[in-house]
Formats: C-alpha cells, sequence, structure tokens
C-alpha cells in the first residue's frame, strides 16, 4: 500500500493538476465569454441606434423630397403688395399682340395661339361680376366695350393675324381710356415685345392700374425683307427704258446668300437677280426693264426667303402716260425757243399762255411750267404758282433782263427765292457744269476735256438768303449762280440768270439746252408714292380730281368696296380711307366708270425686325412704376380671384429643394455608416 500511494498520489495529482487547470481556464474563458458577449451587445445596440438615425434621416428627406415636389405642382405664390380691395369689382384689360412677328412658334406651337391660351387662363382667375376688354392692333370700335367671360373668350377665339402694330405707349393709353372708375383695375399685355413696340425711355402709367407684361418667347428665326422700291424716273413713258431701285434688307445675324430676286409687271417676269447681303444690312440692287404701254402698271418684286414670308414680297403701281403736259407762260418778247424744243418730241404736248392771259385753272394738270420772259409778274401768278409747288410741281424761269428789278424781286420773294442785285453787262461763258447733278448725271457717256460750254452777254447776279435748299447747276467764273435748283414746298424751282432772247447769251442755241429742258422735265412732275403701307398710311395723294355735284368717289378690289372721305387742299386732292383697307394688294380708285388711279398697300416693315426686348429692358422701360414683367418661359403667372392679388409663384424654388432632399437621400444611402458589422 505504502508502495502504492506515492504512485496513487502521483496520479492523482497528475489527474488532479490539469483538471484544476482546466477548471481555471474555463473560469476565465467564461469570464472572457461572458464580456465579449455583453461588448457584441452594446456594439449591436450602438450600430442599431445608427441605424435607426439613418433610416429616420432617408425617411425625413423623402417625406421632404414629396412635400416640395407636391408644393411645385401646386404653385404657391407671394401675393403682391398692392392689395385690392374686394368690395368693389375688376375691370381687366387683356391685349393681344395681333402683328405678323406673332406667327412665329416655340415648343408651345404658335405665339398668337399661346397668347389666347394666356389670356383664357387670366380671365378664369378673375370673379363672375368682373368685367374685361379685349385689344388688340386693330384698335376697332368693338374692343372699346366691356364684355363678361363667356363673352370676351368668344371675342378671343376671333382674333386673326393682322397687318397693323402699335407701340407700347399706344396700348396703354388706349387702355387708360377704359380703365376708369371706382373698380379695380388691371392692365395685361400679352406679346414678344419685339424692338419696334419701344418709342420711349421710360412708359407713362398710372397709379391706379396694375401692369403686367406677358412676355412670349419665340425661336430665333433668320429673315431677309424687301424693305422698300422706288423708281429713277418720276415720269414714265411708253416703251420707254425703265429703272427700279430695289432695297433689300437681312434682319439676321448670318449672312444670306444668293438671294433669289424676281420683278413682274402685269404678271409678266420683267426682272430676275440674285442677291447676297451681310448680316444686319441691306443692298439695293437696280432692275432695267423696257416695253410698257401706257396705263396703269401693276409691279411686284418678290424673293425667296423661309420661313418668314409676309415680308417677301412688295407691291407697287404707277402709270405710263400717253403724254406729258408742260406750260409755257411767255412774256411779249419771249422768242419760239421753248415751242420749238417741245414740238420735237411728241410725247410732250405744249401749252402756251401770254402773260397776259393766263389760266390759273389748270395749271394742277401739268408736269413743268416754264416762265419764259415775262415782264410784269404779277401777285396773282405768285399765289397760283405756290398752290402749285406745294403740291410737288416744277417751275423753270427764265427772266426777262429788261424787266423793272424792283418788281421782278418782288415776284422772286413771294416764292421765297434770291432777289436781284444786279445786271451785269460783261460777257462771259458758263465755265462749270455739274455733271454729278441728276439733271445731267446721264446725259454724258464720256466728259470731253474742251467742252462747248453756253456763252452769256448780260445776267443777273443774285442775293442768296438760304442756301440750305439750293442746288448749283451751271456756273459762271467766280462761282457765280448761272443755272440753279431751289426747293419751295413740295415742288421745286429752277432759275436762270439769264434770259432765252440772243440778246442775253447762246443758251437757247445750245446743244445743251435740249438735254437740259428734258432732264428738268422727266425729273419733275407730281410724282405719286409706288405704294402704302398698311395701317399707317390713310391718306392717299392723287391729282386734283374734279367732282360733279352729286357724284362720289369709290376704292374696290376683289370682294372690296368703300366710298372715301375726299378732302380739295392746294392743287391736289386727299382720299382718307381710315382703316378700310386691311389687307394688301391693288386697290382702283373710281369716279363712276372712269379709272383715276391704282393703288397698291403692302405690309409694315416693322415686324420684319426678328429681335425683341429682354426682360432687363422692359423692366428698364417700366421704371419705378406698378408694372410687372413676366418672362413666360421663367416666371408663372397666377391670378388669385379671391384676394384680387397678382402673385408670383414659388414653384422653381420648391422644385429646387424637392431635388435637394432628393440628392440627400442618396447620399445618406450610400455614405452613412457604411462599414461591416465586426464580431
Amino acid at each position: 500500500m505504502n508502495f502504492l500511494y506515492p504512485g496513487f498520489l502521483f496520479a492523482l495529482i497528475s489527474v488532479a493538476i490539469p483538471v484544476i487547470i482546466h477548471l481555471f481556464n474555463f473560469r476565465k474563458f467564461k469570464k472572457v465569454y461572458f464580456s465579449n458577449v455583453q461588448l457584441l451587445k452594446e456594439v449591436e445596440q450602438q450600430n442599431s441606434s445608427k441605424e435607426k438615425l439613418k433610416n429616420l434621416l432617408i425617411l425625413l428627406a423623402r417625406i421632404m423630397a414629396l412635400i416640395f415636389l407636391v408644393l411645385a405642382f401646386a404653385q404657391p405664390y407671394i401675393p403682391d403688395h398692392h392689395q385690392k380691395t374686394t368690395a368693389v369689382n375688376n375691370v381687366v384689360s387683356i391685349y393681344i399682340d395681333n402683328s405678323y412677328s406673332m406667327e412665329a412658334i416655340n415648343k408651345d406651337g404658335n405665339l398668337l395661339d399661346e397668347a389666347k391660351r394666356r389670356a383664357k387662363e387670366l380671365v378664369k382667375g378673375f370673379g363672375i361680376n368682373d368685367r374685361f376688354q379685349l385689344l388688340t392692333n386693330d384698335f376697332e370700335g368693338k374692343h372699346q366695350r366691356l364684355l363678361n367671360e363667356e363673352e370676351f373668350i368668344k371675342a378671343l377665339d376671333d382674333v386673326k393675324i393682322s397687318a397693323a402694330n402699335r407701340n407700347l405707349q399706344q396700348i396703354l393709353n388706349r387702355q387708360g381710356n377704359i380703365l376708369t372708375g371706382s373698380a379695380n383695375k388691371y392692365s395685361f399685355l400679352i406679346s414678344d415685345f419685339q424692338n419696334n413696340s419701344s418709342t420711349t425711355n421710360k412708359l407713362d402709367t398710372k397709379a391706379d392700374i396694375q401692369y403686367s407684361f406677358l412676355k412670349l418667347n419665340a425661336n430665333t428665326l433668320p429673315n431677309v425683307a424687301v424693305d422698300s422700291v422706288w423708281a429713277l424716273s418720276p415720269n414714265h413713258q411708253p416703251g420707254a427704258n425703265e429703272r427700279l431701285v430695289v432695297q433689300l434688307k437681312n434682319y439676321s445675324d448670318e449672312e444670306a446668300k444668293n438671294i433669289p430676286l424676281k420683278l413682274t409687271i402685269n404678271n409678266q417676269q420683267k426682272g430676275l437677280g440674285a442677291v447676297t447681303i451681310p448680316a444686319g444690312k441691306t443692298v439695293k440692287d437696280t432692275l432695267s426693264f423696257s416695253g410698257l404701254s401706257a396705263g396703269w402698271q401693276k409691279g411686284v418684286i418678290s424673293i425667296k426667303d423661309f420661313p418668314v414670308t409676309f415680308d417677301d414680297t412688295l407691291s407697287f403701281s404707277f402709270k405710263v402716260d400717253e403724254s406729258f403736259p408742260v406750260l409755257s407762260i411767255n412774256g411779249a418778247n419771249a422768242g419760239n425757243y421753248v415751242k420749238a424744243l417741245f414740238a420735237a418730241d411728241t410725247y410732250y404736248k405744249l401749252t402756251e399762255n401770254a402773260e397776259s392771259n393766263i389760266n390759273y385753272s389748270n395749271f394742277a394738270n401739268y408736269g413743268l411750267i416754264v416762265l419764259n420772259g415775262l415782264k410784269n409778274p404779277s401777285t396773282g401768278l405768285v399765289q397760283q404758282l405756290k398752290t402749285y409747288l406745294s403740291a410737288g410741281g416744277t417751275v423753270v424761269i427764265f427772266p426777262d433782263l429788261d424787266a423793272d428789278i424792283q418788281t421782278y424781286n418782288a415776284f422772286l420773294s413771294g416764292l421765297s427765292l434770291p432777289v436781284v442785285q444786279t445786271l451785269n453787262i460783261t460777257p462771259t461763258k458758263v465755265d462749270q457744269i455739274d455733271f454729278q447733278n441728276p439733271i445731267f448725271k446721264t446725259v454724258f457717256e464720256e466728259i470731253p476735256k474742251n467742252l462747248d460750254l453756253p456763252a452769256v452777254t448780260r445776267y443777273y447776279t443774285f442775293v442768296e438768303k438760304n442756301t440750305a435748299s439750293k442746288e448749283d447747276i451751271m456756273f459762271l467764273p467766280g462761282r457765280k449762280s448761272f443755272f440753279s435748283k431751289y426747293d419751295v414746298g413740295n415742288g421745286q424751282v429752277y432759275l436762270s440768270a439769264s434770259g432765252l432772247n440772243t440778246t442775253d447769251g447762246n443758251l437757247a442755241r445750245h446743244p445743251v439746252f435740249v438735254p437740259l429742258m428734258y432732264r428738268l422735265a422727266l425729273s419733275g412732275g407730281l410724282e405719286a408714292p409706288l405704294y402704302y403701307n398698311l395701317g399707317n398710311d390713310n391718306a392717299l395723294a392723287s391729282k386734283k380730281i374734279a367732282m360733279g355735284k352729286n357724284q362720289s368717289l369709290g376704292i374696290s378690289a376683289n370682294n372690296f368696296e368703300a366710298i372715301p372721305e375726299i378732302r380739295q387742299v392746294e392743287g391736289k386732292t386727299l382720299i382718307y380711307i381710315a382703316d378700310q383697307i386691311k389687307t394688301a394688294g391693288f386697290y382702283n380708285l373710281k369716279l363712276a366708270d372712269s379709272l383715276l388711279a391704282v393703288y397698291s398697300f403692302n405690309n409694315g416693315r416693322t415686324e420684319s425686325d426678328m429681335h425683341y426686348l429682354g426682360k432687363a429692358a422692359l423692366e428698364q422701360l417700366a421704371g419705378k412704376s406698378n408694372l410687372k414683367i413676366f418672362d413666360t418661359d421663367k416666371d408663372a403667372v397666377k391670378l388669385v380671384a379671391g384676394a384680387n392679388k397678382i402673385g408670383q409663384t414659388l414653384w422653381k424654388l420648391c422644385l429646387i429643394l424637392s431635388l435637394v432632399f432628393i440628392a440627400a437621400e442618396i447620399l445618406l444611402i450610400r455614405f452613412f455608416n457604411n462599414t461591416k458589422k465586426t464580431i
């Protein structure tokens, strides 16, 4: 037993020691284990709190994004500080721009259609008892009354594009005529606001009217227009060579290349061309043609330019006369030089009156009046000539150098011409001719070096009072006037320093006399405009028309006929058409069955410039007045009928805030506590 005891003890110790060590390690493990479990629970609790915070933030961001998105569609607004009382009704004037530029398009379609939609939205924002004025560029009488909502919308549907155009101040003034009384007054202008609509630096507004401009925006369009046309000669002969100057304008910011140009007369093609126009510039082109017969001619200049086409044609009319009437009033010693000159050409029909027997009643019928060697011109002649000149006539004066100077000076002064200073009897010669003057510009193909010029035996020198309207055509030595032009009234007077008698010189027998007188006749005459512009020109000019007691003039075209108002003034007849003519084209003026004239009407070119006033420019025009500017592409306009206030909506701000919260949600999901869990 004793032998075994140490071994047993050793074995027991050998077994006990590992057990004790295991029990010790178990306790330690248990302590560590439970310690780690507790730590893990704390970590999980911390992560759970962060996750909850993250989810709450994400939820909040999502809710705010949805709230502001809903608000953006609801269009909240800040009310205008101009408070209107609700105790009275509202009177609203809405102007719809119906000019040609409103045919342009944008993302929403035709500008005129968009303007109508905007107007309907505005009207629906008011109450059932409110009244509305519809105003357009036509300024029609029917638009000067107030309508209820149903009547307004019906009238709005009838608005069509018109050739008329008005500036902003005219529109505001027109609205001010009807926006009166104690009612709340509102003015709306819905337009593209072209540059030409502004004529002042600041608009004149009324303090008791709330003004709002709704600016529509069109797509940028290139445009070339037939700007104008004029003839190089006011008189037109059968079969003669004619020349027209056509002016084209490029309103675009880019060069227009090879624009086709065509001229037709009486539906027959008379000329073709192609024109290149730099950006923003004008170009002139001269078209020549011939072969016209006597009578009224209807011409059309046309180009091909898309997409703006209303200004691609320009019509004009003129008359080719079978003859040109000339009146020569002769003194006792005048000679037959004028008669011999005009008798050589059958186109000129000469009528002669003696100084002592002048027929004043027919002055308006003559394209040229020659005063040839008058001895004692009367005050009655002065008055009749002034009337003739005010109507655009042409007078040539060859004085009688033996007449009384004081008598002549009274006559010349009556016509606002220079008076005679002295009679010179020293022989001399004309030493210079202005070959660039229209009288001689096309007479000589080449100017000879040693040109023989008229000799002068006697001549007047004049005291010049006003040289602003003077053109010297031929000079004597020392730059003294020999033959000069003076503008008098609407006409012109050609004054010679010498007469046509042989005792005065050789002008009447000199070769230069023939082209001089013919060119005077062809450059003078009572020139009528080639065309008129719709909406701007309401008075037509004509030679004096003699009418019977019960006779009246009529103006007509296809499906159109009207009786215009007429006035007889200063040797001509003015024909007032007011706003009766609204369509471009040709119109016949008749007295009974007799055709008196053909007038051409065109759309004005003010709408051709497709450049627009920006919001900043409109705000500058408004100044500090109670006028609000809204750009329909950037701003929204809301009319709240219950409060009778106009406010600007905050939908843009709401939309931006909605996007900000959506972005915040994305960032929270991606970056907030994005580390992996550890055990």
